[in-house]
């Protein structure tokens, strides 16, 4: 059995996730052993009575900082030489489908879910790996898009899904196109009917029209995507050409 991928999440609201870790896809995947999910209350390694874990930031303005000492010491508490810790913070870079498969591949992941006005910069310099971010907006901590990132992250794990690799492989984002559309019985429904195409047994030009109609969806709801696959297939090409030349000139000589 592959050792389990260990996921440690330091938060100052354990009770937000405790729901979701024991909920569906999630706790499948604890119960296979596919992971191991532990939230750890940042609180717990504050340094005084109060459990004081944000101060005022430095040089004045809105709001409060969360302290660099215990925000380090939980992390120290269960970092290893194999950890990502990363920060979810609305200046890290786009968490996408390719990031997921990336952090699907490592065998620990450590959460920071910031709060209040942020974390003091000094977490960052000294602890952060990854600095994501799930969208160009602001929620109230990291707790919501550290969930988000471990669903899409544990999902893409050996056995958790069922039905073998196939099961993400023709998903929305895999190969930067939004999925084509699905559909289910009944054939008919307030007269609104299944194409045809999905009932003629024809595999072939099934897989057609599904590639079409992701191409066509893609086109008119997210643009962007074709122009980063665009981007994708230039570099690949660069790449292929370049190998090609070496090729060559190995033969040369």
């Amino acid at each position: 059995m592959a050792t389990p991928l260990r996921i440690d999440v330091i938060t100052l609201f354990p009770s937000m996730l405790a729901g979701f870790f024991a909920e569906s896809m999630i706790k499948r995947a604890v119960s296979f052993k596919a992971v191991e999910l532990r939230t750890i209350d940042l609180r717990d390694y504050s340094q005084d009575v109060r459990r004081t874990v944000d101060d005022r930031p430095y040089g004045g303005g809105p709001g409060m900082i969360l302290k660099p000492e215990p925000l380090m010491k939980a992390v120290d508490a269960v970092r290893t030489l194999a950890s990502r810790v990363i920060l979810m913070s609305p200046s890290g870079r786009r968490f996408d489908q390719s990031e997921a498969r990336r952090l699907a591949g490592e065998t620990h992941l450590v959460f920071i879910c910031g709060h209040y006005e942020g974390v003091d910069e000094r977490v960052r310099e000294a602890c952060v790996t990854d600095e994501l971010s799930i969208g160009d907006y602001v929620l109230t901590n990291g707790a919501l898009p550290a969930a988000v990132v471990i669903d899409a992250v544990v999902r893409l794990l050996p056995g958790v899904l069922g039905g073998g690799p196939e099961a993400t492989q023709d998903e929305s984002f895999t190969e930067n196109l939004l999925e084509h559309p699905q559909y289910t019985r009944p054939v008919e429904y307030r007269g609104l009917r299944v194409p045809d195409v999905l009932l003629s047994g024809d595999h072939g030009t099934i897989a057609a029209w599904r590639r079409r109609e992701a191409l066509e969806r893609t086109a008119v709801r997210r643009p962007d995507l074709l122009v980063a696959q665009a981007a994708g297939d230039n570099e690949r090409m660069k790449t292929n050409l370049q190998n090609e030349e070496k090729h060559d000139d190995c033969e040369g000589h």
